[in-house]
């Protein structure tokens, strides 16, 4: 790519300024052009914390600058859809952040945007330009442990603070929404199916009314995944895929650190002493600056971007289905 894909920021939330925008910053492909907030202070504060060389004190001026080529988008999960929407018909690819959406109905929306307008939109599954995932990827697709039948994730930490945006219920708060979305995605990328049917049991805060214990089994034709997230238990995070002949665990899956190695063990024998278990070593590597560079390469190559619009849809059916079913009691079947 001869100049690198300009981004502006819709917003200074935290996941952008301490882990995001930094880690973009060191791409190859992209740079960090702009920052907006509805307070024209904070994103001058924002941006002279950066290095970030233009801030705006409203989204649209953001939208109308042009010299902006991409927005990443990490504003409460409510506010996904409309600014999305606003900044490709201004003319800008998107990097959203997980949750896309509320509803399925909201996501499909984005379809006729993006025919609309031919720009690029992307949900941020930051895991799928990652070392470890792409190597499971490739050690799921060669058979190495056989045929995949079982999956099982466990996704945690402890935020009972009433004042944070993710225990808004309104706005998308929740465990589902915030980390249950990467069980999901997970579950349907390794099996390379969706779920015809799921049943799942919530625990909702008493004050808060948000999701802070759920779990759930998406039943897949070829398997099943089970999992739990919440946001109310000791942070905890790992991923397990069993499969006929071998097991390969993922040590952490979500939140890989940036400046250590991570590391995938593979156990071919079944011991139970865990003598069998192979240990991949992978480089410290940010995987928001790997995030950053697939998109940038997938517009400059004019190609598909890491998590599609109809991947992200059919994500937000099975979290419609685990809602629906936590309801009911019942079996659900995803509709997307």
């Amino acid at each position: 790519m001869s100049t690198k894909l300009r981004w502006g920021v819709l917003s200074t939330a935290n996941i952008g300024l301490k882990k995001v925008l930094p880690a973009m910053q060191r791409s190859q492909y992209t740079t960090v052009a702009a920052i907006a907030s509805r307070d024209l202070t904070k994103a001058q504060q924002a941006a002279a914390s950066l290095g970030i060389p233009t801030a705006y004190g409203s989204y649209q001026e953001l939208l109308a600058d042009p010299d902006i080529d991409a927005i990443y988008n990490p504003l409460p999960n409510q506010l996904h859809v409309p600014w999305t929407i606003k900044a490709a018909e201004a003319g800008k690819h998107v990097l959203c952040e997980k949750p896309i959406s509320l509803t399925v109905a909201e996501a499909k929306t984005l379809l006729a945007v993006r025919e609309r307008t031919g720009v690029k939109i992307c949900e941020a599954f930051m895991i799928r330009s990652f070392y470890q995932w792409l190597r499971l990827r490739v050690l799921l697709d060669e058979g190495r442990i056989g045929e995949l039948r079982s999956i099982t994730g466990f996704f945690s930490y402890f935020n009972a603070d009433a004042a944070n945006i993710r225990n808004h219920v309104e706005c998308g708060g929740g465990g589902v929404y915030d980390i249950g979305c990467y069980l999901i995605h997970a579950s349907r990328y390794a099996f390379k199916q969706e779920p015809t049917r799921v049943v799942a049991c919530i625990d909702r805060d008493p004050a808060m009314h948000t999701d802070r214990l759920a779990s759930a089994i998406l039943d897949f034709p070829g398997g099943q995944s089970i999992f739990t997230c919440s946001t109310q238990l000791i942070p905890y995070q790992r991923m397990h895929f069993l499969g006929t002949r071998g097991r390969i665990e993922l040590e952490i899956p979500f939140n890989a650190p940036p400046d250590c190695p991570t590391r995938l063990f593979i156990d071919s024998s079944g011991a139970l002493s865990g003598s069998g278990i192979t240990t991949e070593i992978f480089p410290a590597g940010d995987q928001y600056t790997m995030q950053g560079d697939a998109f940038a390469k997938a517009v400059r190559d004019d190609t598909e971007v890491p998590v599609s619009l109809e991947d992200s849809i059919g994500n937000m059916a099975v979290i419609e289905a685990i809602f629906s079913s936590a309801s009911s009691g019942q079996w659900v079947s995803p509709q997307r």
